[in-house]
């Protein structure tokens, strides 16, 4: 009789903990049945008073337990197993609670940050900073995120260094290489980036960036192109060069993550006179910029780069401001994949014979620390010739020197093998070699 009641009276003891629970059990077993005579309402009100009695010795609010402890995870996001990012992987509601009333300097929080890897389940990553402050606010997550991405741990420490006098063999072949392609990210330290910045930001970023492209010179030299301003002729120029980007679609990283408010206001596009030196200007970073070239003088184009991001640097310091860079992160950009250098070092480059083990091929990028991909991008087969796109794997812990260096001998070793099998000499002992 005792336990139906217990069981039709839940209400009253449903605060209490497994321990409290445990006791009251054992208190009432060990006490006289109630009598006959007592009514039903008698014996609920003991057991109540033997609860709260039990409650106050071991310090238990039974009334608040339950309804704190569901208000301590009501805004935790629902995380399939569609989501595949290394977010999804490592938040928890443990995490998500330490850090959901944190808040940057400028106000940006764990869900602005979460946000495009909640709604675009296939990203790789998840989560995005809204500045410079994200990285160490919201620590807890980014670590892990960033080590699961780069292999990098939170106390190593990156270096930088763009001094392409320092590279060597860095003319490939143009009969092997079509065109050469060198990126990076910067950030104007001071000013959030693209998915937590404000409009007066946005344009401030553009306002500081635009002055210092401007104001390049000799090869460097071009125009600057407001997005918001440009002519119908002058957009249509810039398709056909393949160098405007577009407002990105929903469904996209930088939709989801924010980044795309106020779609054209604040963003804009640089090259050079040659067209060789190309910057979008708050499309997903601060500045994206861009080195390239037809053919396979990769020491001429990271010699470009390295000019370009120096000379825009002085100007930005002359506005009293500089990049953002930390001797644990490297360059802050907006994803963490970008950290580092940030900086992507390819050649769109024909490998015929080596296109026919396709699977031996992308081993063998991996194990001379090169990532290949299909002539249209990630996933894609190589062109037609065996076109493939081959960069540097690495971003972080690495110089820019040091990774260009590394595609550079890796592109000869793979050009050594190419021209083994085309003069019918025998690989394995070679790619043996390099695979162990």
């Amino acid at each position: 009789m005792l336990s139906r009641m217990l069981k039709s009276n839940a209400r009253y003891i449903a605060g209490a903990s497994a321990v409290t629970l445990g006791l009251a059990a054992s208190t009432l077993t060990q006490s006289k049945p109630a009598e006959s005579s007592n009514s039903t309402s008698e014996v609920l009100l003991d057991i109540s008073s033997r609860l709260k009695n039990i409650e106050r010795d071991l310090g238990i609010s039974g009334s608040s337990a339950g309804s704190s402890s569901k208000a301590k995870y009501e805004n935790y996001p629902v995380l399939t197993p569609k989501h595949k990012s290394l977010m999804a992987k490592h938040l928890t509601p443990e995490i998500y609670n330490k850090l959901k009333d944190r808040r940057t300097a400028s106000g940006y929080s764990i869900d602005q940050a979460i946000q495009t890897g909640i709604d675009t389940p296939h990203l790789g990553v998840g989560v995005v900073a809204g500045d410079e402050e994200s990285y160490q606010t919201f620590k807890e997550l980014m670590d892990p995120v960033i080590e699961g991405w780069h292999g990098y741990k939170p106390t190593d420490t990156h270096k930088t260094d763009i001094d392409s006098s320092k590279i060597r063999n860095g003319k490939i072949p143009d009969s092997y290489v079509i065109s050469t392609r060198i990126r990076a990210g910067r950030s104007v330290r001071g000013l959030a980036l693209p998915p937590g910045t404000s409009r007066g930001e946005r344009r401030e970023v553009e306002r500081v960036l635009s002055k210092a492209l401007s104001n390049l010179t000799k090869d460097l030299a071009g125009k600057y192109y407001p997005l918001s301003k440009m002519t119908k002729d002058e957009e249509q120029q810039l398709i056909d060069d393949h160098f405007l980007f577009q407002k990105p679609g929903g469904g996209t990283l930088l939709t989801n993550a924010g980044a795309a408010r106020d779609w054209p206001d604040g963003r804009g596009i640089f090259h050079n006179n040659n067209k060789t030196f190309l910057v979008w200007v708050n499309e997903e970073d601060h500045m994206r910029v861009i080195a390239m070239q037809n053919g396979g003088n990769i020491q001429e184009v990271f010699d470009r780069f390295s000019r370009g991001v120096s000379d825009v640097e002085k100007v930005v310091k002359g506005e009293g401001r500089e990049y953002m860079y930390d001797n644990h992160l490297g360059f802050v950009c907006t994803c963490p994949s970008n950290l580092g250098t940030g900086l992507r070092a390819s050649v769109m480059i024909k490998f015929p014979q080596l296109s026919k083990e396709s699977e031996r091929f992308y081993k063998l990028c991996d194990a001379l620390g090169l990532q290949a991909r299909g002539s249209k991008g990630e996933h894609s087969p190589p062109g037609p010739g065996g076109v493939y796109d081959v960069s540097n794997k690495a971003r972080i812990g690495y110089s820019e020197v040091e990774l260009v260096q590394t595609m550079i001998d890796g592109i000869w070793k793979l050009i050594e093998l190419e021209e083994d099998l085309k003069k019918n000499r025998p690989i394995d002992k070679k790619v043996a070699a390099i695979l162990k």
